[in-house]
């Protein structure tokens, strides 16, 4: 029996995956009794045939993050051992304010750092979009002000994202594929293109790396629904909300009765944004 290795998962697809150690890449078959994705560490033994080197996977390691969404009701793993969610806004098309809400509670919920990548700087936006800028950018997120198509700012991403592996999110037409594409030095559109005409008939997840960069591009993933989340779960994503629910007057107070709610106190006095309470409560109630 050949000596069992460790590996990453850089390549997923819908019942197989590439299984990367040192500079080989193994395909293996994913087992139906573990939930193997893109980023995860596995032992494999690799198997030698007369055709090819192929590997089974034995276990996965244990994970550092996971990062879920639902999928047919339930809770589903889609990227595992994520440091940074990249949440990309953009002026045009507009980024709504909810798109981010929903993803600082999946990162929340996740144990994982997000940061905000303004995307399209070139171009003047609206005032709702100047003001999503000074929403999330007073809430401490870290923030970048880039221009996928001229470059500016990618170097001062870049370095950050040193030492990280990062997952970028955006809504169609934000950037997120430009963005990615130039900070690693390939084409992902031509390369999801290429992975079409393939075997392989579903999306196709990934993870690249260049240099100290490490990026997951999983293309089936933009918006995601937390209907499931928990009343707790989802006031994680809301830290300011959650800090001023602390100096409510009843502890299990909803934050819709005004009677002694420092939240609704903290909104009318412009210290919370109207936008991120609304949202707050229409997912709480799961609307």
């Amino acid at each position: 029996m050949e000596k069992v290795q460790i590996g990453r998962v850089v390549e997923f697809y819908s019942n197989s995956c590439l299984v990367e150690i040192r500079e080989f890449k193994i395909p293996c078959k994913t087992p139906k009794d573990q939930d193997i994705v893109v980023g995860d560490f596995v032992e494999i033994v690799p198997l030698q045939d007369s055709l090819e080197v192929k590997g089974k996977i034995l276990n996965k390691v244990q994970r550092k993050t996971s990062l879920k969404r639902f999928h047919r009701g339930k809770k589903k793993v889609f990227a595992a051992n994520v440091t940074n969610i990249a949440i990309l806004l953009s002026p045009v098309p507009l980024t709504p304010k909810i798109f981010i809400d929903k993803w600082l509670v999946l990162s929340a919920a996740a144990g994982i750092d997000p940061l905000i990548v303004v995307n399209k700087i070139d171009l003047t936006g609206d005032e709702e979009f100047k003001e999503a800028c000074n929403i999330y950018e007073s809430l401490g997120i870290k923030m970048f002000k880039v221009s996928g198509k001229s470059g500016e700012g990618l170097s001062d991403i870049g370095r950050f994202l040193e030492n990280k592996t990062t997952i970028f999110v955006g809504k169609s037409g934000s950037g997120k594929s430009t963005i990615s594409s130039k900070l690693l030095g390939i084409n992902l559109k031509t390369k999801e293109l290429n992975k079409s005409k393939g075997v392989h008939t579903t999306s196709v997840s990934s993870l690249y790396v260049k240099d100290k960069i490490e990026i997951i591009d999983s293309p089936g993933v933009r918006d995601i629904e937390i209907e499931k989340f928990s009343p707790d779960e989802v006031l994680k994503g809301f830290f300011e909300i959650r800090e001023a629910a602390l100096s409510c007057k009843f502890k299990n107070c909803n934050h819709i009765n005004g009677v002694g709610c420092n939240v609704i106190d903290q909104v009318s006095k412009g210290n919370i944004a109207e936008s991120r309470y609304n949202n707050y409560i229409s997912f709480t109630n799961n609307e």
